[in-house]
């Protein structure tokens, strides 16, 4: 993501191993639509549970969790 130019790092220099990172301004603009995400997943939850017992009762026991 830093690569990317969605997050910058820096670390202190007077703390060995410690580093931070932040949203750039790139970063920023993405919040938006990541909490629109969140709230799409949260608000069709209960139908995303249901497709996955839909498969997994097709696909046998085993596909529990396989995605």
């Amino acid at each position: 993501m830093v690569r990317d130019g969605l997050v910058s790092r820096t670390g202190p220099v007077a703390v060995a191993g410690r580093v931070e990172y932040a949203l750039t301004g790139l970063g920023r603009s993405l919040l938006p639509l990541v909490v629109a995400l969140g709230e799409w997943a949260m608000a069709n939850q209960p139908a995303i549970d249901r497709a996955r017992a839909r498969h997994d009762d097709r696909a046998g026991s085993g596909a529990a969790g396989a995605g």
